[in-house]
């Protein structure tokens, strides 16, 4: 999915433009650390990179934020953006460009761009009337609405009618359509291909992509009674980036983007319609990947958002995990870096859990990277002096280990696929481990078997060698560290990807044994003193108890249609499931339906959904809701209804 392409084109991926209404939170961060990831494995590989993040400034939100404030909108929005650039910073994030939308070499392209599709009659004028969401920065018809709010964020929206500029995104919904057939990597996951053909499908209408005159907003060109819609500005803030009408050589060498990641509520409306199909009305190539990741929700399964003042800290986060386990605050901050592409599938939704984020910490971390890297060096110190032996003709016992795991994540992360690139690598620590109790090196050393001992130290700290270069892209700072252990820093030894294979390591290199860099946790010490933890525990034990028939009575009902479906990785037992039970999004619902049941036979039934059930995190992905199904025995048999009855209807 990620492509290698021209060895001369530079690797170019993009999270989103966040909107500077308030401060970055672990939704944003999320996005963002899934770039750095994978702009730090292309730079690995020896790709030149352009990794572009930024901030999107102009719009309504801004203007009254600042007010609100007291400030002008441009100090408001510096002193966020320096909010922002601290924040990647702290949670070690490097990109290669922070754009943004108030830079005067963007404004100009706005312009240009904005100029040219009005000559070209891909932009027309017209009257708009309907309704805006000022939070979401969005224009809604009537019919799009939810009991009068808006359908993304819940709030208000303002009735408006005015002159505006229509951009024609109708007129390129058959080529569109026809460039997703055609390529099956454009836009992913499939759950979110489906979604954006349907929504194109549905019948694509003409953006609206100007206001009334701000102060604030970019002018349109020629008329200084509208400004240029926020989003249209936004969404061109990745050509600029690349040079596109200022440098035709970068443009060259950057476009067209090879991934450009975002969250899932903003892919089909902007990025998988609007965005494609202005591109086109350029005359440019559109992006290799366009990716929507899922969620993470709240306590209360409610999707974290900035509107909803409901999102994690991050750095509240991070400061808990030092507290909690005495390990070094970059080394927590990697820690919360793994968790979160660990937890879930890149992709589906998923619920963030301090408990959970505790014990990744204790079993992958501590128990097994640490355990790994703790019980090694001594090792080499107590038997060899702490200098790496010679290989011998007995090393490379774990060679087809190491090969296999670097082509295991290299195909899981060109496929997007964090959470498998992770587990890939997670089993090679493993085998290292089981490795060392194999071979019983302090028995070998004690039979006075030297070249075998040595073939063994050599060996395992190869291999931890090759797991520091793999890790690195997720764990940065714990990467280096390890490296630093190892003696390679002192050595001058710099980490590339072709270096992780066997017998790389070089033969004399001295360790330089640290401090072990996880800690375990004593979560339930942790539980007992913290409300916050313990209130979590409290409310996981509730989901397991009986309700009563009061209870019961309370139990929304149903009717919904499978519309996707697939399994979970690593699990027989489990599918993912989206069912429409007439909401704005369908549900997604993890049902223990594998054993008897392929995928595909689920497309389209329907089946009977209890509704108001609290969302469960099942395997790290979050289930929000019940499929009723009978039988203990093969075959299980779906609740379903006697007759085709439309999503959502309740049952009686």
């Amino acid at each position: 999915m990620t492509g290698t392409g021209d060895a001369q084109k530079a690797f170019y991926i993009t999270s989103p433009i966040y909107y500077v209404s308030g401060q970055p939170h672990i939704g944003t961060a999320y996005t963002t650390i899934a770039c750095d990831v994978l702009a730090r494995y292309q730079r690995l590989r020896g790709r030149d990179v352009v990794f572009a993040t930024g901030t999107d400034e102009h719009g309504q939100k801004v203007v009254r934020g600042a007010a609100d404030a007291g400030m002008s909108p441009q100090d408001f929005v510096d002193g966020l953006v320096a909010d922002y650039k601290r924040a990647w910073e702290r949670l070690h994030v490097e990109y290669s460009r922070f754009i943004r939308t108030t830079e005067p070499e963007h404004t100009r392209l706005v312009q240009r761009v904005f100029a040219r599709l009005v000559a070209s009659g891909d932009i027309y004028k017209a009257e708009y009337t309907g309704w805006y969401c000022i939070p979401c920065e969005t224009y809604l018809l009537e019919q799009d609405l939810d009991d009068g709010n808006c359908p993304e964020c819940g709030r208000p929206t303002e009735q408006v009618s005015q002159e505006a500029y229509f951009f024609r995104t109708s007129k390129y919904a058959d080529a569109l359509l026809h460039h997703i057939e055609e390529h099956e990597d454009f836009i992913g996951p499939d759950s979110r291909r489906n979604e954006v053909i349907a929504f194109i499908k549905s019948g694509l209408r003409d953006s609206c992509v100007s206001r009334t005159r701000s102060d604030w907003d970019i002018p349109v060109p020629d008329d200084e009674s509208q400004s240029v819609y926020v989003w249209f500005d936004a969404l061109l803030n990745y050509l600029t980036v690349a040079g596109y009408g200022d440098d035709e050589d970068r443009f060259e060498r950057i476009w067209p983007a090879d991934v450009q990641l975002m969250g899932k509520d903003i892919l089909p409306r902007f990025h998988a319609t609007i965005w494609p199909a202005m591109l086109m009305a350029l005359g440019l190539p559109l992006p290799r990947t366009l990716f929507g990741h899922g969620w993470w929700s709240d306590a209360d399964g409610q999707k974290m958002s900035k509107s909803k003042g409901n999102f994690i800290d991050p750095f509240e986060t991070v400061q808990r995990l030092v507290e909690y386990s005495g390990t070094r605050t970059a080394f927590a901050v990697d820690a919360l870096r793994y968790y979160v592409l660990r937890e879930v599938p890149f992709g589906l939704d998923g619920s963030f859990s301090m408990r959970g984020l505790l014990s990744r910490f204790n079993a992958d971390l501590a128990n097994d990277l640490g355990n790994l890297l703790n019980r090694s060096l001594p090792l080499l110190q107590r038997y060899v002096d702490g200098i790496v032996p010679e290989a011998g003709p007995a090393s490379g016992a774990l060679a087809e280990d190491i090969a296999r795991t670097v082509a295991g994540m290299e195909t899981q992360l060109e496929r997007l696929n964090y959470r498998d690139a992770l587990i890939a690598l997670w089993q090679l620590i493993a085998r290292c481990n089981k490795f060392v109790d194999e071979r019983e090196p302090w028995l070998l050393h004690k039979q006075g078997k030297r070249v075998e001992l040595d073939a063994v130290l050599y060996d395992v700290v190869d291999c931890i060698r090759a797991v520091a270069i793999l890790v690195s892209p997720f764990m940065p700072e714990v990467g280096e560290e390890v490296w630093d252990q190892l003696g390679l820093k002192h050595a001058g030894t710099r980490m590339s990807w072709a270096d992780a294979r066997a017998g790389a390591l070089a033969p004399g290199t001295h360790i330089n044994r640290g401090v072990p860099i996880f800690p375990r946790i004593d979560i339930d010490g942790v539980l007992a003193e913290q409300p916050e933890a313990a209130e979590e525990q409290q409310a996981a034990t509730a989901k397991a108890n009986a309700i009563s028939f009061k209870q019961f009575q309370a139990v929304e009902l149903v009717t919904g249609k499978v519309v996707e479906a697939e399994r979970v990785p690593e699990a027989d037992k489990l599918l993912v499931l989206r069912v429409d039970v007439g909401e704005a999004q369908p549900r997604q619902i993890v049902a223990g339906l594998a054993e008897h049941f392929n995928p595909r036979q689920l497309l389209g039934r329907t089946v009977i959904v209890v509704a108001n059930l609290e969302p469960a995190t099942i395997r790290g992905i979050e289930s929000n809701g019940m499929i009723l199904a009978a039988g203990e025995k093969q075959p299980l048999a779906l609740i379903t209804t006697d007759g085709e009855v439309e999503p959502g209807h309740k049952v009686r």
